[in-house]
């Protein structure tokens, strides 16, 4: 029986979602199928090997229907139902929903009204100005819908008929060790002149990237765009010039480099970096200087010259501005402010003195407490809170009372023998659905730090939820609330909660909000930490470890902080404990004085 790689077995989950999103199914079946798809795009392991051997339920998002589905894809080459969904609509149609700004329900708006069914009719609709008659589209729309349809052509080598392929979105982590794989290649094999970096919104540090940009200044170009070729990582090269070259990964992702002089280094950097909506802002300002900024240079109306620069401190110089940080580059004020000489000073991973956050074998973690307590030492932390989950989080193992008032023994013995760094006994305490805590007053106080996290019943309404989590921010023993949205990036939304109640109610009591440096959360994301900022709430950046090597993840939350324009000072875990200890609400860890 042929093997069926996890990449086509993705494929067919996602045209399955497709399929019944055409077909008008609710959104939640038509999203388990795409959740369903991207675990198995994940997967280490081979699936289908997984499926013949009644295992795949085994991956997260697999239940056995779908279990069923990809072994009937495995052993026929098919699944039944998506052969029957495909019978109903032409063949056409499911590329349209594929089109990047197309989708299921203008898919459907453009067959019903026009007629249209398949890219060919699209394309020539657009051409005839006939997609503007359909009400809800305009001129925009078909702009926008014929070139999709060029850059579709471009990398199909003109075929346009072919299935658009759903672009990869991959995790920051994993598209910096992409880049930085690239990166590596494009030294070793091509010039030796050539000077390659990671830009675009993996630079920005965004969440998550569809694409990866790479620059490159190097006086022999079209060695290294042949050297992008060789590459084990690379599927195939679609286009290349002495600008640069366009391919794609096995697993689908989109490469572009783009390469020039040296003497040009900053401004094709800056451009590529991004944001467009940043360097829009960016053009505007310039243009009213009389300056034009592009990749190639900044060109001065005043004399016609055109001034490359070698950094982007450069570009910004000429613009009479300071260099912004990559992770401001959003257009969200960063421009303005460096005009006025108000960036922030952003926080950095070195400013972190300690880890509020992680879990051990106790509950659902990977290491004993000794072994996370090193992990953190070795990171230079000055302290770390064990947190194990409380008995009622709703996955996994917990800790039952009796266990936890053992643990706050065992972390005290570790602490009074361990050098280095100093442990605190904590917990990750569930918030039950009525806003209350599982675990009883008098064991909270014996703690030196508890975080409360939502973990069940995240249907909530939005009152609900809000009150939910008020009553926890204003309990006088909860120092910090976990990830408060909820949110898995790609995986799960953030259930429904007034944010800006929450961020009230936290700068009221001064209960700290969590920045969580898991790269599947990210939470709060950094529009909700500026803004929790903004409305006087103090936050707290911390690993959610679970593992010795996720200690590490105390870089994502950082650069989250980051694009929030936080500070050092905005972050309480800047501070040594004793100091910490002292500005918390509750200033007596363990019923007694703080620690010193």
């Amino acid at each position: 029986m042929p093997d069926v790689s996890n990449t086509v077995i993705a494929d067919a989950l996602e045209e399955l979602g497709d399929l019944y999103e055409l077909d008008g199914a609710i959104v939640h079946r038509v999203l388990a199928y795409r959740r369903a798809a991207q675990s198995v795009r994940e997967s280490a392991r081979s699936v289908g090997g997984l499926a013949q051997a009644g295992r795949a339920t085994e991956l997260a998002g697999i239940g056995a229907t779908l279990q069923e589905k990809i072994l009937a894809l495995v052993q026929t080459g098919a699944i039944p139902a998506a052969e029957r969904l495909r019978e109903q609509f032409p063949p056409g149609l499911l590329a349209l929903t594929r089109l990047p700004g197309v989708g299921a329900k203008r898919a459907r708006l453009l067959q019903r009204e026009l007629g249209i069914d398949s890219l060919q009719a699209l394309r020539e609709a657009a051409l005839a100005q006939r997609l503007r008659t359909v009400k809800g589209l305009g001129p925009k729309f078909e702009t926008s819908v014929l070139a999709a349809l060029d850059e579709l052509a471009a990398e199909s080598d003109g075929e346009e008929n072919e299935l658009p392929r759903r672009a990869t979105r991959l995790l920051l982590p994993a598209a910096l060790e992409l880049g930085a794989a690239l990166t590596e290649g494009l030294h070793t094999q091509g010039p030796t002149d050539a000077d390659v970096r990671i830009a675009g919104s993996a630079r920005r540090g965004a969440d998550a990237v569809k694409d990866l940009d790479l620059v490159a200044v190097t006086e022999h170009p079209q060695e290294l765009t042949q050297a992008l070729g060789r590459l084990d990582e690379i599927e195939r090269v679609a286009s290349t010039s002495v600008a640069g070259a366009r391919g794609r990964t096995h697993s689908g992702v989109a490469i572009d480099l783009r390469i020039a002089t040296p003497a040009q280094l900053g401004n094709l950097l800056q451009h590529f970096t991004g944001s467009a909506a940043h360097n829009a802002t960016l053009r505007t300002r310039a243009v009213r200087a009389g300056l034009h900024v592009s990749e190639y240079g900044v060109l001065d109306d005043a004399d016609g010259a055109s001034r490359m620069c070698a950094t982007e401190a450069e570009v910004y110089e000429l613009l009479g501005l300071p260099w912004i940080a990559p992770e401001l580059r959003e257009d969200r004020g960063e421009l303005e402010a460096a005009a006025r000489g108000e960036l922030p000073r952003l926080i950095e991973l070195g400013d972190i003195r300690g880890d509020l956050h992680c879990h051990t074998v106790a509950s659902d973690g990977r290491a004993t407490i000794a072994e996370m307590a090193r992990a953190a030492r070795d990171r230079g932390y000055e302290y770390l809170a064990i947190t194990d989950h409380s008995a009622s989080h709703g996955f996994g193992n917990g800790v039952s009372p009796g266990e936890l008032a053992a643990q706050i023994e065992r972390i005290a013995e570790l602490d009074a023998r361990l050098e280095g760094i100093e442990l605190l006994a904590g917990s990750e305490v569930n918030i039950l659905p009525d806003g209350s805590l599982d675990y009883a007053d008098e064991l909270l106080a014996r703690l030196d730090w508890v975080v409360a996290s939502v973990h069940t019943a995240f249907g909530m309404s939005q009152e609900r939820m809000t009150e939910r989590m008020i009553a926890a921010i204003e309990h006088p023993l909860v120092d910090a609330i976990g990830h408060p949205t909820g949110r898995l990036i790609q995986r799960r939304e953030p259930y429904a909660v007034d944010l800006a109640a929450i961020f009230a109610a936290a700068a009221r009591t001064g209960t700290l909000l969590e920045i969580n440096g898991n790269p599947d959360r990210r939470d709060l994301c950094e529009t909700h930490a500026r803004a929790a900022a903004a409305a006087g709430a103090r936050l707290v950046i911390d690993s959610d470890a679970h593992r010795t090597q996720t200690v590490a993840n105390m870089r994502w939350g950082v650069l989250t902080a980051r694009r929030a324009w936080l500070t050092p000072a905005d972050v309480a875990n800047t501070l040594p404990w004793p100091e910490l200890a002292r500005r918390r609400k509750r200033t007596t860890p363990r019923g007694a004085t703080p620690r010193s």
